[in-house]
């Protein structure tokens, strides 16, 4: 028996290096979308589109610039940037489709955290650690949904954290678009934080995985048209998350790049300089933020929405 008491601990510290996925949620193939290239892509960017936009501040917050850039990066240091309580916001954005309907970008936070913070699914040491006290939802995404005349018909996740997933529990079961290893990759961190994960998940029945293949143009990870029409694009900008996926949508007005988490602030845009701890693959990130401000120098018309600030136009 000792043997096997001693098994136990070595176990537990296996587990702690190998870490968990982020969410016990099953993992389907999307059948939406289809695999492009860049090129595909950049041949219709600068056509005005079917797809009219709305970007929700749900949240204001504040958290450790530390994890919102890199600030051992030199151009943080030479604009004299210490670690500080940075004010963001948390964002979902509205795409309306004329043939296929209401689709989200992200969820914001959930209505709970407006009327009953007691309740909200976001507590306990998680929320401790993520600065939860500051939060002051403005624009829960239920009370913006009860104004709808439409229901939604899915949601694409830039990833999984769970200042992106917040404002799932106001949705019904809705079909939920991830990134590749977006949900199945493993990390320390989720041991932490996979409760919170799946509370936030429960009533979903699976996340959709995007069927992501190689860019052949080399841009990006990969490309997709999620719709089939060339009016919404899926980029796959991994680093901060394994998955993390990156939007663009022509709209009439020119196109909009919604970055998710691979740029959290408008510094971090302005300057090329990657987000900070909350990161998981910097190298990777910078990798991806420079392919899309890449692709937003060459075509200045885009208008930039970023993961947590805003940009000034």
């Amino acid at each position: 028996m000792r043997h096997v008491f001693g098994f136990v601990p070595a176990l537990g510290a296996l587990l702690l290096f190998v870490g968990c996925q982020a969410s016990t949620l099953a993992v389907s193939q999307a059948t939406l979308g289809t695999p492009r290239r860049s090129a595909d892509l950049l041949a219709v960017i600068d056509l005005p589109g079917p797809v009219t936009v709305e970007t929700v501040a749900s949240a204001q917050w504040q958290v450790d610039l530390s994890g919102l850039l890199d600030l051992s990066d030199p151009r943080a240091q030479a604009a004299g940037l210490a670690n500080r309580d940075e004010p963001i916001e948390v964002y979902f954005h509205a795409i309306r489709h004329p043939k296929f309907g209401l689709f989200l970008i992200d969820t914001g936070v959930e209505t709970a955290e407006r009327d009953h913070p007691d309740a909200a699914r976001v507590q306990g040491l998680v929320r401790t650690f993520m600065h939860g006290d500051t939060l002051k939802a403005s624009t829960p995404l239920g009370a913006w949904l009860a104004k709808q005349p439409e229901k939604v018909a899915g949601v694409l996740l830039t990833h999984m954290h769970i200042d992106h997933i917040w404002g799932v529990p106001d949705l019904p079961p809705t079909p939920l678009y991830v990134g590749p290893n977006e949900s199945s990759q493993r990390s320390f961190e989720h041991l932490f934080v996979q409760g919170v994960t799946d509370a936030l998940l429960r009533g979903q029945k699976e996340v959709l995985e995007w069927r992501f293949q190689e860019d052949a143009d080399e841009r990006f990870a990969g490309v997709i048209d999620v719709f089939g029409d060339g009016s919404v694009w899926a980029l796959w900008t991994p680093g901060h998350t394994a998955g993390s996926v990156s939007y663009v949508a022509r709209t009439p007005d020119g196109p909009v790049l919604f970055t998710g988490d691979t740029c959290h602030t408008a510094f971090g845009w302005q300057t090329g300089v990657p987000p900070g701890s909350f990161t998981a693959d910097r190298a990777l990130n910078q990798k991806s933020l420079d392919a899309l401000r890449q692709i937003a120098n060459e075509h200045p018309h885009m208008q930039v929405r970023l993961g947590h600030q805003r940009l000034q136009r």
